[in-house]
């Protein structure tokens, strides 16, 4: 496995399980993009907080993710879930996605903790009708493209089954 990896898949296909088995051991801290905006988004982080047990250290970084690698604890794995909320956060306050996914390329070049990415593939369905989800699925599918191309391990989740990508 390498020190950097990516995790994608659709809405509920196992990605995050596959990604907390792959960071199963500990030292391990979970950098949780998700903010809970509403009552649903509440119970969802209350799931995912379930899921993963007590053993985690938690960082919650809905947009400075590329600072929260860099201070990371030395010698963990560190779980970023997920890019997608992520890039939503970024375009809600208008922030520039490129130079944010640079700043982040190169927290993980120069990070010494081995670092698991979960990101969802949203690009194999219908084009959207609204610009803005238009706008929002080219922008992930760039995000991705751009984490894939320096991670030293892809794989991509359907159904809960991983099939390697790449490494």
């Amino acid at each position: 496995m390498g020190r950097v990896s990516l995790i994608l898949g659709g809405a509920r296909s196992g990605k995050t399980a596959r990604a907390l088995a792959l960071c199963a051991e500990p030292p391990h801290t979970y950098l949780a993009t998700a903010q809970p905006l509403d009552s649903e988004m509440e119970t969802r982080i209350a799931a995912h907080r379930a899921e993963r047990g007590e053993t985690w250290g938690v960082i919650e970084e809905s947009l400075e993710i590329a600072d929260a690698l860099r201070d990371a604890e030395a010698g963990t794995t560190v779980l970023v879930d997920c890019l997608t909320l992520w890039l939503s956060n970024l375009m809600q306050h208008d922030r520039d996605v490129e130079a944010e996914t640079t700043r982040v390329i190169a927290a993980l070049a120069t990070t010494q903790n081995r670092v698991v990415l979960v990101s969802n593939e949203i690009g194999m369905g219908l084009v959207p009708m609204e610009k803005l989800s238009r706008d929002f699925r080219d922008a992930q599918g760039r995000l991705n493209q751009r984490i894939a191309a320096v991670a030293d391990h892809v794989e991509f989740v359907v159904a809960g089954l991983p099939m390697v990508m790449k490494g």
